[in-house]
């Protein structure tokens, strides 16, 4: 850090000023001759950001002074940019393995107590949005175990470093930036109208927030104060992190009672891959269209009320396994969009639920 620049230490000649630094270091980098890892780069000199700063401020009738001078402390994080460039060389996609990180023993326990401990809350979510409670232990395990990993980066370093230094080598770089540029400020508002201080909030590389990992536009969106204490605590309400779940799943049209996908049996002969795959993950085909594309779905579904999506989920070198989704695991993927994602959410749900059996309450 550099040292004040007061009288005295002006009148230091250059190598008096290298000897006073020297000291500051500890003994072993002062005698390898090295300096300190410099600091983050912070936004406070940055054009770009301070023209943000003011046309926020503006936007949200908030001070200048003050978003600037937040904005001004934000760091620049290359963790961020890393985690959001893209690879030289990616590696075959495994469900598989995806699935062994995420449905595994210490997730399903911490399922377990957690649906025991919020049976009550679980069950008045499910019956007043319809989204079943599995889907909502699901989800909240999936993305930080309950709580016990919601992230460690700084919310507004984070936000700041995607929105002014995404990586250009992205091919969306231009798209992203304004949307990271749009939830830092929905950040801001979010401090603002919650009492938080927006130097000390941290979350996921992403900007994503609380047991639920939220950002913060749909915090502001579809986050609830479900325990009825007046305020929306995503950090640490339970009760307010399942409401907030339900009530996100309910705005995409989660419907009660179906399922969310159907075991199928593929026909090699018949399978028309290019036409199943045509839509992605939305539902767009019928029980019989899918069997007339070469893929039978099981007995239960094949009187859907709906459309169904083939769901391919590679096993890297393996055969890829297939299910029918339905509308209900299209809901999952508004969450995060990803078949490996939703079908995780799924399978830990249904792990813990068998779990569960084992320890009744």
């Amino acid at each position: 850090m550099p040292l004040p620049m007061t009288p005295k230490s002006c009148s230091l000649t250059s190598r008096s000023v290298f000897l006073a630094l020297t000291l500051l270091l500890p003994a072993s980098q002062a005698l390898a001759g090295k300096h300190p890892r410099p600091e983050p780069v912070s936004y406070r000199n940055n054009p770009q950001a301070m023209a943000a700063a003011n046309a926020m401020a503006d936007h949200l009738k908030l001070r200048r002074a003050w978003v600037r001078g937040v904005i001004g402390k934000a760091r620049r994080l290359q963790a961020v940019v890393n985690a959001v460039t893209p690879g030289q060389a990616s590696a075959a996609r495994d469900w598989s393995l995806y699935r062994s990180r995420v449905v595994e023993p210490t997730r399903i326990q911490a399922g377990v107590q957690f649906w025991q401990r919020n049976a009550d809350t679980l069950a008045r979510a499910e019956r007043e949005t319809g989204v079943s409670a599995s889907a909502i232990v699901g989800i909240l395990g999936v993305e930080t175990i309950y709580g016990k990993h919601m992230g460690g980066y700084r919310t507004i370093d984070a936000l700041s470093t995607l929105a002014f230094d995404f990586p250009l080598a992205h091919p969306k770089a231009t798209q992203r930036a304004a949307y990271f540029l749009q939830e830092l400020e929905e950040f801001l508002r979010l401090c603002n109208t919650q009492g938080l201080d927006p130097l000390t909030v941290r979350g996921s590389y992403a900007g994503a927030l609380g047991m639920a990992q939220f950002m913060p536009s749909s915090w502001r969106q579809y986050a609830v104060d479900y325990d009825g204490d007046g305020r929306i605590d995503l950090f640490g309400s339970s009760a307010d992190a399942i409401g907030s779940v339900a009530n996100y799943l309910a705005a995409f049209h989660w419907k009660p009672g179906m399922a969310t996908h159907y075991a199928v049996q593929v026909d090699p002969q018949k399978l028309d891959l290019p036409a199943l795959l045509l839509n992605d993950i939305v539902p767009s085909l019928s029980p019989a269209a899918l069997l007339d594309k070469g893929v039978a779905v099981e007995a239960s579904g094949t009187h859907h009320p709906g459309l169904l999506a083939l769901i391919e989920l590679p096993n890297g070198s393996a055969p890829t396994h297939y299910v029918a989704g339905t509308d209900n695991f299209y809901t999952v993927t508004r969450y995060n969009w990803s078949s490996f994602y939703a079908m995780a959410v799924i399978e830990l749900a249904e792990a813990v639920a068998q779990e569960a059996k084992k320890h009744p309450w």
